[in-house]
């Protein structure tokens, strides 16, 4: 059966899984019943580990953005791509000041990105039921509308981004490695592939050299102490003392 990575992006950590291609157990695989927020789009496949009891489900406005810059021939689209602009503007004026996941920027969205996401679904209200329900434009419409809950939860958590991109752009790696190797010569491959793609996209994630680390830490492993074993992680890895130059 045919295998794909499925890349899980957090603060510490890039995490990649694998399992067979196009089936949704691999959120559930990797989630299990935890607890916390995960920010993703529709896939129905992360329904399974954000039913009630499980993760708060957040959505992703860059794909909304995408869905409507696709159909930007239909002049309806500007002013909900103006709205969404204005909201990573907001975005941008919390990465300059410093308050990025911050009660103040928390603050800071609630005061400019609510009224603008509010004004984002009057827009797609207002167009909605006009297109032929199997165009793109309907379709783009209706992924605002009927996801608006869920793209808005970043108005409730400053921990939570207003997309998923960085989740994305890991993925993207993954796909241009799919067109280059085209398969894992058997699982347990694919496995040691999603072990060595988690450590070295942390590694980057922290401005840790990859080739470094991992020359460091395939030595260190065998003695040191499995209690300790979380000091080897990138985030926790501290280079060995570069020897005094004789």
């Amino acid at each position: 059966m045919p295998t794909t990575a499925t890349p899980f992006a957090a603060p510490l950590a890039t995490s990649a899984a694998v399992g067979p291609a196009a089936v949704e157990a691999t959120p559930k695989q990797v989630l299990g019943d935890s607890k916390g927020r995960l920010v993703v789009d529709m896939y129905t496949g992360y329904n399974a580990v954000t039913k009630p009891g499980g993760r708060l489900r957040a959505g992703c406005i860059a794909h909304a953005r995408r869905k409507l810059f696709e159909q930007r021939e239909h002049p309806e689209t500007k002013d909900a791509l103006d709205l969404i602009s204005e909201i990573y503007r907001v975005e941008r004026e919390a990465k300059e000041a410093g308050i990025v996941g911050t009660d103040a920027h928390l603050a800071l969205r609630k005061e400019k990105s609510r009224p603008l996401l509010a004004r984002l679904l009057q827009c797609g209200r207002r167009h909605n039921g006009q297109y032929n329900p199997r165009s793109g434009m309907a379709k783009a419409i209706n992924y605002l509308v009927k996801n608006f809950r869920a793209l808005g939860r970043f108005l409730r958590f400053a921990s939570i981004p207003p997309d998923n991109n960085v989740a994305e752009a890991s993925l993207r790696r993954v796909a241009l490695g799919r067109g280059n190797y085209l398969f894992f010569g058997n699982e347990e491959a694919g496995h040691n592939f999603a072990v060595l793609y988690t450590l070295v996209t942390s590694c980057e994630k922290h401005g840790v050299n990859a080739i470094d680390y991992l020359t460091d830490v395939l030595m260190r492993v065998q003695t040191h102490p499995a209690s300790k074993i979380d000091e080897l992680l990138p985030h926790r890895w501290k280079p060995p003392d570069t020897p005094p130059v004789e």
